[in-house]
């Protein structure tokens, strides 16, 4: 579409080069959406889907997953716990309770909305140190105040933009430690013209895998591996989720 100096406008759309899907999110919408949901560890398995299977599957594939990418990295061990780690879009806590905290010493916690950051510090995980610092804030203005083992990133980043998300991961490559590593967890976008997808419901973007693995280049972090969650009955027709562990280039 042409302004009237005759010039092509990059925001304006045509049905062959619509905007990128990342100009509509809106992160008022976003937080207006999540606070909308009870903070309770149902409520979340219903915003994924209300299957009581669904968390078992998915909790079990992030922990075989986590064991083989400790057996990659060059003086690393999938024996004995890490030190720290830190769960970004932490939630009420599903996957820290359910997962991290069995392979890490102290989770600390990322998680804009504050009514389910509430729940995780009123939690026994609080009270026993196994969750450390708790973040009330969007993985865009976190900016980490130590070096992790393990930086775990789960179905969040569909809510910021490209270039947040560009900030975001360089952050996490300069607070790892020298073994530590960065999982990426996602659902990943089934466009049939290899577009990311946006959803109006929650204000949020699916990624292609195309683009996540152009925007950790950016961000100089290699991808050590990859593969797809596995177990979900086929029958559902659930959007595909992948793993993505990320090193930063040598």
């Amino acid at each position: 579409m042409a302004d009237s100096n005759g010039s092509t406008d990059p925001t304006k759309s045509t049905s062959d080069n619509p905007p990128p899907a990342d100009s509509n999110i809106n992160h008022a919408a976003s937080l207006s959406y999540w606070n909308g949901v009870p903070a309770t560890s149902n409520a979340m398995l219903a915003m994924l889907g209300n299957y009581p299977w669904y968390t078992r599957i998915d909790l079990r594939g992030s922990k075989t997953f986590l064991n083989k990418v400790r057996r990659m990295i060059p003086g690393g061990s999938a024996e004995g716990k890490l030190q720290n780690a830190v769960d970004c879009g932490a939630g009420v806590g599903r996957v820290t309770e359910g997962f991290l905290s069995h392979v890490c010493e102290v989770v600390d916690a990322v998680e804009p909305v504050e009514k389910f950051t509430a729940v995780l510090a009123a939690s026994p995980l609080k009270s026993s140190g196994a969750v450390g610092k708790i973040y009330v804030m969007g993985i865009e203005d976190w900016v980490p105040e130590k070096e992790y083992d393990l930086i775990w990133t789960q179905f969040c980043v569909g809510h910021v933009t490209d270039a947040q998300l560009g900030v975001y991961l360089q952050r996490c490559r300069d607070a790892l430690k020298e073994t530590g590593v960065i999982v990426f967890k996602e659902n990943i976008s089934t466009d049939p013209n290899g577009r990311d997808m946006y959803d109006e419901e929650d204000s949020s973007v699916t990624r292609t895998d195309e683009k996540f693995r152009a925007l950790f280049k950016e961000a100089g972090l290699n991808v050590i591996a990859s593969e797809l969650q596995l177990g979900f009955p086929k029958n559902f027709k659930l959007l595909p989720v992948r793993f993505y562990a990320l090193r930063p280039k040598s």
